[in-house]
Parts: structure tokens; sequence; C-alpha cells
């Protein structure tokens, strides 16, 4: 079964930059389609960025230009990397990886731990 282990999260300011990095575990990367996740107490999970098998990204409007997602298939990790950041980025953001080759095709079947970010004003 395939394992995400997430890493990297921190309280920053407002306008300070993070990285995620998200170990996987048991398969290799490039066979799944790839995101991140995050969430809010009391709202539900809302993806943020994905990338797929076949390379191609996308990202939620709100991160798009801040945010770019990215993979080491060698090493196995998926990245995260935030600029920017806001306050409203605050969140726990999990890892999640599904064998398919796009972003969209199919939900997510393995989910990390998450890691907790939190942007101060």
């Amino acid at each position: 079964e395939v394992q995400l282990v997430e890493s990297g999260g921190d309280a920053v300011q407002a306008g300070g930059s993070l990285r995620l990095s998200c170990v996987v575990t048991r398969t290799t990367p490039g066979g799944h389609t790839m995101g991140w996740s995050r969430q809010v107490p009391g709202n539900d999970r809302e993806g943020v960025a994905c990338i797929g098998a076949d390379g191609i990204t996308t990202y939620t409007d709100s991160v798009q230009g801040r945010f770019t997602i990215s993979k080491d298939n060698a090493k196995n990790i998926l990245y995260l990397q935030m600029d920017d950041l806001r306050p409203e980025d605050t969140g726990t953001y999990y890892c999640a990886a599904v064998r398919a080759r796009s972003c969209g095709t199919l939900p997510y079947n393995y989910w990390g731990q998450g890691t907790q970010v939190t942007v101060s004003s």
C-alpha cells in the first residue's frame, strides 16, 4: 500500500515562503497523479495543487502564481513550494495520490497524515 509522509509545515508571517515535502513509499510517484489539499477546522478539504502522471499541473485559483507543485521521481518526493503566503493559506496540508494518468479523473485514495501551516498577518 502507498504511504505518504508530509513535512515542512511551520508558522510564518504573511509574505513568507515554505516548502512542503511528501515522501512516497511502497510505490513510485511517477505512476501516480499526486496533489496537495488543505483543510481548516469546520471546512471541507480543499484541493490546492495537482500534478498528473502525465506531468500536467493544476492549481486552485487562490494559489495560482504563488504555489508550485513538483515531484522528484528519483527520490520519490512530492513538493509544494509556497511563496507570498497569506493568512488565508493557513490550514493542515495533506499529500494525496491516486493511480491515474491525469488530475481530476479519479478521487485520491491515498492520504498522508498532514502538516500544519500557519500564516500570521
